[in-house]
């Protein structure tokens, strides 16, 4: 991550509009996140209500807008109904997000109840998103511990120490939209200090990005045409399914499922437009041995 004087992660409010906007239409039955856009603050819903009405705004700007979070929406919905369906089959009692952003689980997933999470992220996002939560929201988990880390300085396991995390129980970490922000040296850095952590029983759900030049110059282009949500957070780090599989048996976790987005999509029978992207975007779980 960055320094402490960072603004707030733009690119999870625009996975939160993703998730907003598609929910009720897209893959009832599997995806559902009412809560995301009870964190969106009035002017965050304009584009969120345009998607759902399928009604584009004339400005550029304002399209451009309209079109990553519809963009982000097709996307979201198989990450996050390949990563919900792994967290239920995987209810350790323990589970900590690493990079939560505008995370919705501990809120909406009735699985965790007896499950205690650790939201860990950036001070300053993490700030941001407590001033989101609305007054009344109860949270489904046993209890949500929010856990302030700055990667570039502090330290993950002292972090986790103080804020109540038992490392001699198994845990299921989640780790999703923030690897690719990531350099290749902070994503082992990373994974190192959560297997420090990790026993028998415990799991990983990791999202990342595999090499895609398509995929590259699309998110080039976007940046180049001013997209006010994902400047300033470039991809650092792609990962080939091989690669990922080797770095996390370096430190014990063997990978058991490895699924890129748009086979997931096309379980769900979701229409895609965005398939180069959703086929270099993959899901993958891995269990400690």
């Amino acid at each position: 991550m960055s320094e402490r004087g960072r603004a707030a992660s733009r690119t999870a409010v625009l996975v939160c509009q993703g998730r907003a906007a598609a929910d009720g239409p897209a893959a009832p039955g599997r995806f559902a996140d009412p809560v995301a856009v009870r964190l969106l603050r009035v002017a965050e819903r304009t584009p969120v209500d345009e998607v759902r009405s399928n009604t584009p705004p004339r400005g550029w700007r304002e399209r451009t807008v309209y079109e990553s979070v519809r963009a982000c929406a097709e996307v979201v919905v198989p990450r996050t109904v390949a990563i919900d369906e792994a967290l239920r089959a995987r209810a350790t009692g323990q589970l900590v997000i690493l990079g939560a952003g505008l995370d919705t689980r501990a809120w909406r997933l009735p699985e965790l109840a007896r499950t205690d999470v650790w939201e860990v992220d950036h001070p300053a996002s993490q700030k941001d998103k407590r001033a989101r939560l609305p007054a009344g929201l109860s949270a489904t988990a046993r209890s949500v511990r929010f856990t302030p880390v700055d990667f570039a300085v502090d330290d993950l396991g002292a972090a986790l120490d103080a804020a109540g995390h038992d490392p001699s129980a198994p845990t299921t970490w989640l780790w999703e939209g923030v690897v690719p922000y990531l350099t290749r040296n902070e994503v082992r850095a990373t994974v190192a200090a959560l297997a420090a952590r990790t026993v028998p029983g415990s799991a990983l759900v990791v999202n990342y990005q595999a090499p895609s030049a398509r995929a590259s110059v699309g998110r080039l282009l976007t940046r180049v045409l001013g997209s006010s949500i994902t400047s300033g957070e470039p991809w650092r780090s792609l990962w080939r399914p091989q690669q990922m599989a080797e770095l996390l048996a370096e430190s014990g976790l063997r990978v058991v499922s490895d699924d890129n987005l748009l086979a997931l999509a096309d379980t769900l029978g979701i229409p895609t437009r965005g398939r180069t992207s959703l086929r270099s975007g993959r899901v993958a779980v891995a269990e400690s041995r």
